[in-house]
């Protein structure tokens, strides 16, 4: 497979940097003049605009330096966060000559993310990149996607031969190795991870279901356990072990679902495992899951209810 790149990566420092309330007129209008300027307004409060400010990040590198990233703690510049009325965590705006070009609020998928830089870049007087790293990963995604975990742990393996510091390639790898039934290799190259993207996204998403697979061995018979559930809604221990069969079936959503009922009913059973058990599936789905983003916020609403 050959995945030859022959231009060379423009240094973080030139394309991403920090701006505060005093140097956002230089790093973003002025700077908005020559090159469009994309403001990641985030926080450090939120988990989730710090896992999506990466994947913006990477989606910048991949422009090769058509244009530029300014991150804004929007807790340390409320002024400029005021005058731009920023009310959510997310918030992109794009600017170019001076003015808002293009934005969004929120997390939003790979593809939208990725539409929204053409724009930008286009904006810019630019062409959109062929990214063929990024290529790559998504056709060994489809891959796994559909079954073919072998070609897709060589797809994924030839990409670190290319870049052996791509986040997603290598939490790929090992994602791969899982569906494969070899969880001994999956991981041994989780533990061999480069020291630069050891707590990367992509890495506690396969840390995750790594861990969420070796419980799988152990699952009892869903059947069973949905009966002993049905008999005694508070039998916690069959509940917990329900949601762990449910999980190692395919079935996400009804993991979550009784382990959310589980918290509710006893929050600090068996040292909140139902919290944690969340918690982990959650990071094998994926910040920008469908199930995890319904099953953090319903959380979340009985924690500080």
């Amino acid at each position: 497979m050959d995945l030859n790149l022959s231009a060379a990566p423009t240094p973080d420092a030139d394309l991403i940097k920090n701006a505060t309330e005093a140097s956002f007129m230089a790093d973003v209008i002025e700077a908005s003049q020559t090159k469009p300027i994309i403001v990641d307004f985030w926080s450090p409060r939120s988990a989730q605009s710090q896992t999506f400010g990466t994947q913006l990040e990477d989606a910048v590198r991949a422009a090769k330096g058509a244009v530029k990233l300014v991150k804004v703690n929007v807790d340390e510049a409320q002024g400029i966060a005021g005058q731009l009325q920023i009310q959510t965590i997310p918030t992109i705006y794009a600017f170019h000559k001076g003015q808002p070009v293009d934005g969004f609020q929120g997390i939003v998928p790979q593809s939208e993310l990725k539409d929204f830089m053409d724009r930008v870049v286009k904006a810019g007087g630019g062409e959109a990149p062929s990214d063929t790293l990024a290529d790559a990963v998504a056709a060994a995604e489809e891959m796994l996607g559909e079954g073919a975990a072998l070609d897709a742990a060589q797809t994924f393996a030839a990409i670190l031969e290319e870049d052996p510091a791509h986040a997603s390639a290598y939490g790929g790898l090992v994602r791969a190795h899982i569906a494969a039934g070899d969880l001994d290799q999956a991981e041994a190259i989780l533990n061999g991870a480069p020291i630069e993207i050891s707590k990367a996204p992509e890495l506690d998403a396969a840390h995750a279901q790594l861990n969420l697979a070796r419980q799988a061995a152990d699952a009892g018979p869903v059947t069973e356990l949905e009966a002993a559930v049905a008999a005694d809604e508070n039998d916690h221990q069959s509940r917990y072990d329900l949601a762990r069969a449910l999980y190692a079936t395919g079935d996400a959503e009804g993991a979550v679902t009784h382990l959310l009922d589980l918290f509710r009913r006893d929050r600090e059973w068996n040292e909140g495992a139902a919290k944690t058990q969340l918690f982990t599936i959650f990071d094998a789905l994926g910040p920008m899951d469908t199930i995890a983003l319904n099953g953090r916020r319903k959380l979340s609403s009985m924690i500080f209810a």
